[in-house]
């Protein structure tokens, strides 16, 4: 069985593979001081709670936003499942041309992104990652990562509002009840989620007119529920992206 896992700022998302099928998957809060022997904690109690027994892991990659996470999880990979990890990262093999002036800067979950949705499509697309940033990621037709564009996320401007502004709380990310606020946590929530999706929708329609109106777009990421419903570029949500991207990557790299 193989283990994949996503280190992100916000989340860790990880799962189970049996061949090329998902047996189940996880999130939760990344820790950045996080040790080896408390990854290994938390693995086993979480595979545990859904009846998956780590003595069935086998073989395991990881693609890490944190950079003191990956040997932390390679670490725990030798200890308590008994094999090396592979780490996503330079001059790991992709598969996918990189247009990018220096591809060692190019984030790894932004790769793995890439690839999962290329090998979906076989055709141009772009991902668009809701995480802690939101991270515009488009490939070409001939399957070439072309770059990126990068903006602050959705929780990062909600708590930026709150810390900066003495009046105004932070609040949930919930569906605004109509466009026009009549409190104040009502008009910061439509201010967010209303203009999240008029931003992605503006940058998303820029890339299609470079790169043609057929193009597949695909959202990912924890927050990507909470915006995508009121946006109008994006064709689709794949919460486990990364996920399939890790699984086709440790394929082409075991």
């Amino acid at each position: 069985m193989l283990l994949v896992v996503d280190v992100g700022n916000t989340q860790t998302h990880f799962g189970t593979y049996d061949g090329d099928d998902l047996v189940e998957h996880w999130r939760f809060a990344t820790v950045r001081d996080s040790t080896a022997d408390e990854l290994g904690a938390a693995l086993r109690n979480l595979v545990e709670l859904r009846g998956v027994d780590l003595d069935e892991i086998d073989c395991s990659i990881v693609s890490s936003t944190v950079p003191a996470l990956g040997p932390q999880w390679s670490q725990m990979t030798e200890r308590y499942l008994g094999h090396e990890m592979l780490v996503v990262g330079p001059g790991f093999k992709t598969g996918m041309p990189l247009r990018y002036d220096n591809p060692r800067e190019i984030g790894a979950d932004r790769l793995v992104n890439a690839v999962a949705a290329y090998e979906q499509k076989q055709g141009a697309c772009i991902v668009v990652d809701f995480g802690t940033a939101i991270t515009y990621d488009p490939v070409s037709a001939d399957g070439e990562y072309l770059g990126g564009i990068i903006s602050p996320g959705v929780e990062i401007s909600v708590d930026a509002l709150a810390s900066r502004a003495a009046k105004l709380p932070k609040v949930d990310l919930e569906p605004p009840r109509q466009l026009i606020g009549k409190s104040t946590i009502e008009a910061i929530r439509s201010g967010v989620i209303y203009g999240f999706a008029a931003m992605v929708d503006g940058i998303v329609g820029r890339l299609l007119e470079e790169m043609g109106q057929e193009t597949a777009t695909i959202a990912t990421g924890g927050l990507a529920h909470h915006i995508v419903p009121f946006t109008e570029r994006i064709d689709e949500i794949d919460d486990l992206l990364t996920l399939e991207g890790l699984r086709i990557l440790h394929a082409r790299n075991s």
